[in-house]
């Protein structure tokens, strides 16, 4: 039965906004699933109704029900997934059946007691023993090595054979192993909101971002790669293009994105300032810009070596206890959220939520001003490591 459980993947288990295993499923017209409270959520930061992930639009919000069989068997699925990591075949001696299930376990806890006691001092014995060789064998004393080898190492005192013992799991040990398995689950869960945790998790969404010459300013160089920025003193002498900023030391990501999730990653280390995010198509080449997320610009920024800042409407400044040597970007197009990372230390640093997105979005770099030589180390698009 445990066997069986592995062929499920966990993936068809996940709801594709909370990326949680789902709780009280249901199942929207188009025929995808989502957490109950995760949809009703995602719904009320919209104005129109749509499918997180198909984009389906709705007259008016759906009646949501539990979809009940896949409620059942999301629950089967975890039931062999955690009778998968503990299945085991034991026994721990008789204990009476005419008692109840609480006098069964306490029975069963008085014999693993005495179990462990004694398995303790076996393990105390035994490293008497090794202690006592080790000394004998370090011994220059002929004599002395020759009266105590043969009660040390000839005369060992009586061992139990341990592999006959082993715990048993049936209906005496239900109720506990059912309190442990819940237990279980609700850490697993916990576990699956710490940073770290969530961090490894969307790394698997890790694209190959490019830096794009025609969008860089003509005072940016970028690496032959396309995988670095700096800043030099004098403009570059090249035709001017429509996709190029002119104002602003900016650079954009080849490629755009109008769909899913996807995630890069930045070192920052040695720079007194920097810009980074993402922004939509349209954001205005030529012009003056304000790079806040009212105006398609979700970025977080660093100023003056420790002060940072993510461009929100209003602005909101941030209380870093680390200062991050590389820093990772998550955007998750449909749920509408643009989320920061610090990848060293696996840390939080911010996230824009409730967007909406209507158009491509295109990694966003600015090394920003050399600051007399201080800020002169290039912006450097890293491989994602997802050994983390």
């Amino acid at each position: 039965m445990a066997s069986s459980s592995i062929l499920l993947s966990e993936e068809q288990f996940l709801c594709s906004i909370c990326l949680d295993v789902f709780t009280e499923p249901v199942t929207t017209s188009c025929g995808h699933n989502f957490c109950i409270d995760c949809i009703t959520k995602y719904w009320n930061s919209k104005d129109l109704c749509h499918c997180p992930l198909c984009k389906e639009k709705f007259s008016k919000r759906p009646k949501l029900r539990v979809n009940t069989m896949l409620r059942e068997v999301v629950g089967n699925f975890k039931s062999l997934r955690d009778r998968g990591k503990d299945e085991s075949p034991a026994k721990l001696g008789k204990v009476p059946c005419d008692v109840c299930t609480e006098e069964k376990q306490k029975a069963v806890e008085r014999q693993a007691e005495g179990l462990i006691k004694e398995l303790g001092q076996e393990i105390t014995e035994l490293k008497r023993r090794s202690t006592d060789l080790k000394q004998l064998s370090q011994t220059e004393d002929h004599l002395q090595l020759l009266q105590s080898f043969p009660s040390i190492v000839c005369n060992p005192q009586p061992t139990k054979d341990w592999s006959e013992i082993s715990v048993h799991s049936d209906l005496c040990v239900g109720t506990v192993r059912k309190a442990v398995s819940q237990l279980e689950e609700t850490l697993n869960k916990e576990m699956e909101k710490l940073p770290e945790v969530k961090l490894k998790r969307i790394q698997q969404y890790a694209v190959d971002v490019t830096l794009d010459p025609d969008t860089a300013n003509l005072y940016l160089i970028l690496s032959e790669d396309g995988k670095q920025v700096r800043l030099q003193n004098t403009p570059q002498k090249l035709p001017d293009n429509p996709k190029r900023f002119n104002q602003y030391l900016i650079v954009l990501g080849k490629d755009g994105f109008s769909s899913g999730r996807f995630y890069y990653e930045v070192t920052v280390k040695g720079k007194t300032d920097w810009d980074l995010g993402v922004a939509r198509e349209s954001t205005d080449r030529k012009g003056i810009i304000s790079p806040s997320s009212e105006d398609g610009v979700w970025t977080v920024v660093l100023r003056d070596w420790n002060q940072y800042t993510a461009c929100a409407s209003p602005q909101v400044y941030l209380s870093l206890i680390e200062k991050p040597q590389k820093v990772g970007v998550f955007v998750d197009y449909e749920v509408g959220q643009v989320s920061f990372y610090d990848v060293e230390a696996k840390s939080h640093i911010y996230s824009f939520t409730g967007c909406t997105f209507t158009e491509k979005l295109y990694p966003y770099f600015s090394p920003c001003d050399n600051d007399d030589g201080k800020n002169s180390a290039p912006l450097i698009i890293s491989p994602v490591n997802h050994t983390h």
